[in-house]
Formats: structure tokens, sequence, C-alpha cells
């Protein structure tokens, strides 16, 4: 590295803006349609799909928690870079102490899922 040259962590919250944006892009509308619309009206799906002991098992499963924490992990990153970065546009000056609170309650949102995930079994 070059003398004078400043590392930076912007690449990381980028990068997990971006994952979240996409992810959310993608999935956030099937999966409010589905949880919120589908199943409580009938519509295309069997009354029973989120049934306790089904959503139980999938939560359980490696695959479902693995599907369950990166939605919840990259939706709340998405969210507090957006916030974050949109606060300059609301006239908050975005300092040290709003990148904390942002990205923080980020981590904690991430950090609670997973712990929430792994009491649950396997």
């Amino acid at each position: 590295m070059k003398p004078g040259l400043k590392r930076s962590n912007a690449p990381i919250f980028w990068a997990l803006f971006g994952a979240g944006g996409m992810l959310s892009a993608l999935l956030g509308p099937m999966l409010v349609f589905i949880t919120g619309l589908a199943i409580p009206l009938g519509i295309l799906l069997p009354a029973d799909t989120m049934s306790y002991p089904k959503m139980l098992a999938f939560a359980q499963n490696f695959i479902g928690k693995s599907f369950i924490l990166a939605i919840i992990a990259l939706f709340l990153w998405h969210a507090a870079h957006r916030i974050f970065h949109s606060l300059h546009d609301i006239g908050i000056h975005a300092g040290t102490g709003a990148k904390l609170l942002c990205y923080g309650l980020a981590m904690l949102g991430t950090v609670l899922a997973a712990y929430a995930l792994l009491v649950i079994g396997f």
C-alpha cells in the first residue's frame, strides 16, 4: 500500500448493501405475496403451507436456516446502509455516531437472528 493512502471499510458495507438490495428486489415482493396474501387467502397454495410444524422443520434444516439468515441479515444491512446515506437528504450530518447506530443495529439484528436460529436446533 502506498504511503498516505488510508484503508477503507466502505467496500464491505457496499457489498452487503448491494447483496441485500438485489435480494430484496428479487425475493421481497414474492415473500410479501406468499406470506401476506397467498397463504392467508388460500390463493395458489394450500392453507397448511406455512403451518407451525412445516415452518419449524424448515427452520431446523441447514438450508432453511441459511436462507432465513441470509434474508434477515442482508435485508437489515441493506436498510442500514440506505438509512445511513439518506440522513444527508433530510439534513442530518451522518457522522461516526450515526454510522455506529445504523450498522450496529444491523449487526445486532444479524446476531440475534443467528442466535435464534441456533436455539431452535437442527
